[in-house]
């Protein structure tokens, strides 16, 4: 192939051009003769410039034009004037929608309209056309017919099958041998038993039972007369001849109250299993696809007749047992003040209270004591403070205050148990609204009240001027004592201060934090980290305080009064608010500072009044004013730990309680509080 020469044409343009390395031949000339050598030679370009070609610099040859191709048809005149005898002037034409309309192709189809008269026509032949052939083929096979052949068109069934592209396929497969298998087993024993139980068979079955026992405490008082008993007091013989006589009544026996009670626990059980089913295994699997969220399932609803009308006033779970937990009814409207009631509910059995005991008034708050389980301190409206023996059947308090041992004059709102191994007698503290913090501490007879500190007015600048010089006391709502201290508590007043106090120095306040503009509701020391706590009043506000500094770190706006607020014993960063809208609320500051991660409705109608955790399994039990108590199951995402955990997904060695003081002491160097203005 002769090689080829570039030639430059228009601007800037090249052209290839043929062109072998011999001299230039002639068009009409014959094409040169070439050798081997020159036929395997690599073509060689050369530029072939004319004479006229304008020579451009490289910035004019790298300049970009733009061209922008339109429809309008450069050809078409547009500036055609017509005189229009209308308006007896002349106009310009208007340019036509058909004036730029090209046809780049044309060809006459073959395709008529059906009511054209050549369309009838072509109708009318094709209709001919198929008589002529239906008219052959019968002809056809009449002649078939004739001549004795069979009319194999007759028989082949016309199908909608393609006639063009179609393949029938077939396959045949072995059919599996049939195999029965049979197992012979040798049926169990049968046994055949029936019985008729009458009224007079079960009276002697119980006569045989009574007679046994006579005859065991027969042997038994035998047996003591040999080895020497009967020197023994006549106190203790007839201690022992009623606890058999009460022994002997079987229907109302210990054991048979035992076993009625777990009859009934199974019984209540079977009849709600979903729920149980949903507290023991349901997990909200939607938690895994949300992060930053979670939801409360509710459980069961605690209530009973007498209680329809009073509101839950406090609740408390037992220290050591986890299903039991104690509710206070009583009443917050001044103007409908009745009697007062406790009962003790179960998780395990749901329909009916364990324990009931009433009183005169209304009971307002309790405390079930953290080393003996059994005693439960009760403060009532009337002031009065009792503590009653939840093993007792018996509806009366085994301690209870008076006007001779002294009592309180308002409403007790708040009693905590201390826990010291120091005190050899037991005691509790109460807070009421006629401004005194109160010491009870359990004699031999009687309950002694012993004043710890009065709760005295606090005037500020920023207060009236002329109420400074008021003296009185300020009313209490709640207290709390440090877990880490036990000297040191706060105080929530109805004025929305709180005060720092110590049990070692009563006369003044250690400190005074103004943050609440209402009556302070609740305050709870955290379990884990020893400088925090937290509080709640109805100005509709939740505020989170380091007793260092006199302002809040944090503080969380709901919306409506908050009636109570309640750390999670797992996690310090977790805590849950109740408020009158039926809300609750759970905050996990480790998760969001801002927002709860959980706000849903449990009631309807109805205001929330206290909120509890449980110490072991993930329920929150709330009150409400209408004497119920719901019990709500937390969702994974509202009971993370935050565990350390390692490249794959282990969790590493920790101490539990100081990762918690750790992740609340991030959240104290986070917020940094700094001191009010002056």
């Amino acid at each position: 192939m002769p090689p080829k020469s570039t030639k430059r044409t228009g601007k800037g343009k090249k052209k290839d051009v043929d062109e072998s390395p011999s001299t230039t031949v002639p068009a009409h000339s014959a094409p040169p003769v070439h050798d081997e050598e020159d036929f395997y030679r690599e073509p060689i370009k050369r530029i072939v410039c004319p004479d006229n070609q304008v020579q451009l610099t490289e910035e004019q040859l790298g300049e970009e034009f733009t061209r922008v191709l339109t429809a309008n048809d450069p050809n078409v005149p547009n500036n055609i004037t017509k005189y229009n005898y209308k308006e007896k002037a002349y106009k310009q034409d208007p340019e036509g929608p058909m004036d730029h309309l090209v046809f780049h192709f044309e060809m006459d189809g073959c395709s008529l309209h059906k009511d054209s008269e050549d369309a009838s026509h072509q109708v009318q032949l094709e209709e001919a056309k198929q008589m002529e052939m239906e008219r052959l083929r019968k002809e056809a096979a009449q002649e078939a017919l004739d001549a004795g052949e069979e009319d194999m068109e007759a028989d082949t069934p016309k199908t909608g099958k393609n006639q063009f592209n179609y393949s029938e396929r077939a396959a045949q497969t072995f059919n599996n041998s049939l195999r029965s298998r049979g197992v012979a087993t040798e049926p169990p024993p049968v046994v055949q038993f029936f019985a008729t139980v009458t009224q007079w068979e079960i009276y002697d079955a119980y006569m045989t039972e009574y007679k046994k026992q006579l005859q065991e405490e027969e042997s038994l008082k035998t047996a003591e007369k040999r080895k020497g008993a009967s020197s023994a007091p006549a106190a203790n013989v007839d201690e022992g001849v009623t606890k058999t006589s009460k022994e002997d009544d079987m229907v109302h026996s210990q054991k048979m109250s035992n076993a009625l009670k777990i009859l009934e626990r199974m019984v209540n059980q079977n009849a709600e299993d979903e729920i149980f089913q949903d507290f023991k295994y349901w997990e909200d699997a939607s938690d895994w696809y949300r992060n930053g969220e979670g939801s409360l399932l509710p459980l069961w609803r605690f209530s009973t007749e007498r209680t329809k009308r009073k509101q839950v006033t406090a609740i408390r779970w037992n220290p050591a047992y986890p299903d039991l937990f104690a509710v206070a009814y009583g009443s917050y409207d001044f103007m409908r003040q009745g009697s007062g009631m406790v009962c003790c509910f179960s998780l395990k059995n749901t329909s009916h209270p364990e324990y009931i005991f009433s009183t005169e008034s209304g009971v307002m708050s309790l405390d079930f004591h953290p080393r003996h389980q059994s005693l439960l301190a009760v403060g009532c409206y009337d002031g009065t403070v009792m503590v009653f023996d939840v093993r007792n059947r018996v509806n009366r308090p085994i301690y209870s205050s008076s006007i001779r041992t002294g009592k309180h004059t308002d409403p007790v709102w708040q009693v905590h148990w201390q826990d010291e191994d120091l005190v050899k007698e037991l005691n509790y503290f109460s807070i009421s609204s006629d401004g005194q913090v109160a010491s009870w501490i359990m004699s031999k007879n009687e309950l002694k009240m012993e004043p710890v500190m009065q709760l005295k007015l606090v005037a500020t600048a920023r207060d009236d001027p002329d109420e400074v010089n008021l003296s009185g006391l300020a009313g209490g709502c709640c207290f709390d004592f440090n877990r880490h201290n036990e000297h040191l508590f706060i105080v929530g007043t109805e004025e929305g201060k709180i005060h720092k106090c110590s049990k070692a120095y009563s006369g003044q306040y250690l400190e005074t934090y103004q943050g609440h503009h209402m009556a302070v509701y609740a305050l709870k020391w955290n379990p884990f980290h020893p400088r925090v706590f937290i509080s709640c009043s109805a100005d509709w506000t939740v505020k989170i305080w380091d007793h260092n500094f006199p302002t809040p770190i944090l503080s969380f706006d709901l919306g409506n009064a908050v009636g109570d607020v309640a750390w999670a014993p797992y996690s310090s960063t977790v805590f849950s608010a109740v408020t009158s809208d039926g809300k609750v609320h759970v905050f996990d500051l480790a998760e969001n500072k801002h927002e709860p991660l959980c706000e849903q409705k449990v009631v309807k109608r109805a205001k929330l009044t206290h909120v509890c955790f449980n110490q072991s399994d993930p329920i929150l039990i709330v009150g409400d004013d209408r004497g119920g108590v719901n019990s709500l199951k937390l969702s994974p995402n509202l009971r993370k730990v935050h565990e350390p955990r390692g490249e794959e997904g282990e969790v590493l060695p920790h101490d539990p309680i100081q990762l918690q003081v750790d992740k609340m002491e991030k959240l104290l160097l986070a917020a940094d509080p700094k001191p009010p203005s002056s």
